[in-house]
């Protein structure tokens, strides 16, 4: 599957935030990561509707929404107006998610399942069939820097071989502590959408660090499949 480098926005200069976007943008990111918390599903508050719509005026490629929030189905509608693309929920947030999943479908977006690092790999089972992505969660959610959990790897591999045994072509992102020294592994397991914070917005050259990222990645997909 095609390699996706997707800058997550928590780590930008919010004083700067669309100068940041359009940098990122033109340094080759194929998606614009944005990470809405709530303060209550986890424990950090981020932004809002009204921050998405200005990243999606500012940005070129698509809005790739994470939504850390309790009862994401209340939000749905008005984060596709605020141009969402694809929007992710978690697997404890919401009590019907196969409803919320099929909602997100319907309107328009790519739907996306996110997986905790507690929770079982076999919580997807039930809604495998209608998702676009799962997001395999590499740190506890709800704040930026902290260290990649290497038995990430592990669940990546069985969410990986669940796809192929169903005969899907589902992306598999990863989120937390990912960096260009890492995301070789990563992508040897079998995730090729790849979320970095501190790992390209706390870097001198965007471009080349993700160039760097792609490259380490798609050298060892290619490896893998061979």
């Amino acid at each position: 599957m095609t390699i996706k480098i997707a800058p997550s926005i928590l780590a930008a200069d919010f004083g700067r935030l669309a100068e940041e976007v359009k940098a990122v943008c033109a340094a080759g990111a194929d998606y614009i990561h944005v990470d809405v918390m709530d303060g209550r599903y986890v424990p950090n508050i981020s932004i809002g509707q009204p921050v998405v719509r200005a990243i999606k005026r500012a940005s070129d490629v698509p809005l790739d929404v994470h939504l850390m929030i309790e009862e994401p189905e209340r939000y749905l509608e008005s984060f596709a107006e605020s141009g969402a693309d694809i929007l992710t929920v978690h697997v404890e947030a919401s009590v019907h998610l196969h409803r919320t999943l099929t909602a997100i479908r319907a309107l328009g977006m790519r739907a996306g399942v996110t997986l905790n690092p507690g929770t079982p790999v076999g919580a997807l089972e039930a809604v495998l069939d209608e998702v676009d992505m799962v997001l395999v969660m590499s740190v506890n959610p709800g704040f930026g820097g902290q260290t990649f959990i290497a038995r990430t790897l592990e669940r990546v591999r069985t969410v990986r071989e669940m796809t192929r045994a169903r005969g899907l072509s589902i992306d598999i992102e990863v989120d937390g502590g990912v960096v260009v020294e890492n995301a070789g592994e990563i992508a040897a397991a079998g995730a090729n959408v790849f979320v970095s914070g501190t790992g390209i917005f706390r870097t001198p050259d965007y471009a080349q660090t993700i160039a760097a990222m792609r490259a380490a990645a798609e050298r060892a997909a290619t490896t893998t499949t061979q």
